[in-house]
């Protein structure tokens, strides 16, 4: 009892089955305020009672289904519509319809034969569904349930019921045709027809274009019940095609369900939808009537929810295989590659790298050809993971290896990853997205550069595996503005030069490394010299790049030599076993330096080296 004197008994019928449907569900019973007075006395008889009634009236009636009334006494039948059953028909002022859920007052099949609304009650199916029925209108359809319908499900239905009207009156004039006078078209023949469905597609494109504004659940209900209707459409034969993209009736059908299945793809993967929703929207459309021109989207919507078991578990790296066996079945992660990009831009969005790495290393599709690039961002999403080590190795497996598809672009971008510990703010789907000249780079959390054995170590295995940055010009200087600055572009120090017999020795040891399956550095080597050791190293790998092809433009790369000309020479002696090549890259290097104007510089530079070797090569 609360501070208003009233006290409410509520009815739990749907526990106890025993409980008739003439029950009443709510009562209200109010108590008058007594004041205590000191000398009221009770006798001893009413002392002794346990319970003690001071006042008491007649329940205030609150709005009910008729099922409910407490005035009228309710006989409960299965399914019976053809006359009102008993007293059934009776009702009081609260007495509400449990179909049209509105007043039994305003209920016009209360009592009409072979609907008899009011015989309806909640522990019949029968009634159950025709409640359904009447208050889901169009939206039945989809097995959605009464508690899951909002307002803009509501809304969604109406502006469905309004657009199928519109759309059949649009078709209707499609299949009429046009007259050719109306087209400008002047032919012997005026009888024949035009069927243009340029008009119907358009509606339905605005249609479309109205629900992506509505909300989640409701642009998915709007999305399909569309769907639904103009996938039925047929293009007329008999008339005059004309050349315009939407004229014709299964291409633009086809158009038009592409952006449905493409948006409900996104809905499926991004939003917060349920998996019991998903599933229903998936239900729907494989009811759909699918024309044999549009059966190979038939199964465009197979999406797993985020809580699929098998999903999870690859997710969290407690299966690596991506096959699941359950009660004998084989169930495999086989997803189309719009769900595999779709997933990857979700996954980056979260920064769950490590998670996104291991969905893409075992995730399968039918279109390896599109699913490629995307893998190939797996050293990226490592990298972003903070853990470069794995990076340098997932750019390397011993089959099919992500470096060798690399472009200079490509090359660059790790490059400055790995040196700086940094990365630009993107949302990737392909590699050709990474050097997007306007990103912001960032740190990368928890993560130190590569120190520059590795760095090195990494250039050389991808000019190993990948021709184009084996031959670009543009890699090599980078490579060798790295190791002939030790202490970055800001610090262009000279290193002092090694003494002859390490600069001998290097010659078989340099030579050694390079033609090693994975390119592995001896720490003996860097023990002493460290820096020239690994300078050495890049400046034999340039020798064998230029005994291999002409390397344009030269001067660029041989100017990162600037601060250390010992190195040069060490290159010119390197190339000495070739003298025709040698020969012939010096005359290179020395067009080049002709044919560049307004570089005075590199001519002072190069001039008296390339010259004099030149001679003596040629004198020998």
């Amino acid at each position: 009892m609360g501070d208003n004197g009233e006290i409410i008994i509520l009815s739990d019928d749907d526990d106890d089955h025993d409980v008739s449907c003439s029950d009443a569900s709510v009562l209200i019973v109010e108590m008058e305020d007594v004041k205590k007075k000191s000398d009221v006395v009770l006798s001893q008889s009413s002392l002794d009672e346990d319970l003690v009634v001071t006042f008491s009236r007649r329940a205030e009636v609150l709005p009910h289904a008729r099922y409910d009334c407490s005035i009228h006494p309710f006989t409960a039948t299965e399914c019976e519509v053809g006359s009102p059953v008993a007293s059934n028909q009776l009702i009081c002022d609260q007495c509400f319809c449990y179909i049209c859920d509105k007043l039994a007052s305003a209920c016009l099949m209360w009592s009409h034969s072979g609907v008899c609304h009011c015989n309806s009650h909640k522990r019949s199916d029968f009634w159950n569904n025709q409640r359904s029925s009447s208050l889901l209108g169009g939206l039945k359809s989809f097995n959605l349930t009464l508690s899951e319908i909002d307002a803009h499900l509501r809304h969604a239905e109406v502006m469905l019921q309004s657009f199928r009207q519109e759309l059949n009156a649009k078709f209707s004039t499609f299949l009429k045709g046009n007259a050719l006078p109306e087209y400008g078209l002047n032919l012997p023949n005026q009888q024949c027809l035009i069927f243009d469905y340029t008009n119907v597609y358009e509606f339905v494109s605005s249609f479309l274009n109205k629900a992506d504004n509505q909300d989640g659940r409701a642009a998915a209900i709007m999305r399909l019940g569309a769907a639904e209707d103009f996938i039925r459409h047929f293009q007329r034969t008999g008339g005059i095609n004309i050349q315009s993209a939407m004229a014709n009736a299964n291409e633009a059908k086809r158009a038009l369900l592409q952006r449905v299945v493409a948006s409900l793809q996104r809905q499926m993967v991004m939003a917060d939808f349920t998996s019991e929703f998903i599933h229903k929207l998936q239900d729907f459309y494989k009811r759909l009537c699918f024309p044999a021109e549009l059966r190979s989207l038939k199964n465009c919507m197979c999406v797993r929810p985020w809580d699929d078991v098998l999903l999870v578990s690859v997710l969290k790296g407690q299966n690596v295989s991506g096959v699941r066996k359950d009660k004998g079945k084989k169930d495999v992660l086989i997803e189309q590659v719009s769900i595999i990009r779709l997933r990857t831009e979700l996954l980056q969005r979260q920064h769950r790298y490590r998670e996104l790495c291991r969905y893409l290393r075992v995730v399968q599709t039918d279109d390896s050809k599109l699913f490629q690039p995307v893998r190939d961002l797996i050293p990226f999403f490592t990298c972003m993971d903070g853990n470069f080590t794995l990076a340098c190795s997932s750019l390397f497996p011993l089959v099919n290896a992500p470096a060798s598809r690399f472009s200079p672009l490509i090359f660059h971008f790790y490059l400055r990853v790995f040196e700086t510990a940094t990365a630009p703010k993107l949302i990737v789907i392909q590699p050709v997205e990474l050097f997007c000249s306007n990103a912001t780079w960032e740190p990368i959390k928890d993560v130190v550069p590569l120190n520059r054995a590795e760095l090195v170590r990494f250039a050389l295995r991808v000019q190993t595996c990948c021709p184009p940055i084996f031959t670009d010009s543009l890699c090599w200087t980078s490579l060798l503005r790295i190791v002939n600055a030790p202490g970055g572009p800001a610090l262009l120090t000279a290193l002092p030069a090694p003494p002859p017999q390490f600069l001998m020795d290097a010659k078989d040891v340099t030579n050694s490394i390079l033609h090693s399956t994975h390119i592995q550095i001896p720490r003996l080597f860097q023990e002493v010299y460290p820096e020239q050791a690994l300078l050495l190293l890049v400046t034999r790998a340039l020798a064998l790049r230029i005994i291999h092809a002409p390397l344009t433009p030269a001067l660029p790369v041989l100017g990162t030599f600037k601060e250390n000309v010992w190195a040069l020479w060490w290159l010119w002696d390197s190339l000495s076993f070739n003298k025709e090549r040698l020969n012939a890259f010096l005359e290179d290097v020395t067009q080049e330096m002709e044919n560049t104007a307004g570089s005075p510089a590199a001519v002072n530079l190069y001039a008296p080296q390339l010259n004099g070797h030149s001679q003596c090569q040629l004198s020998s």
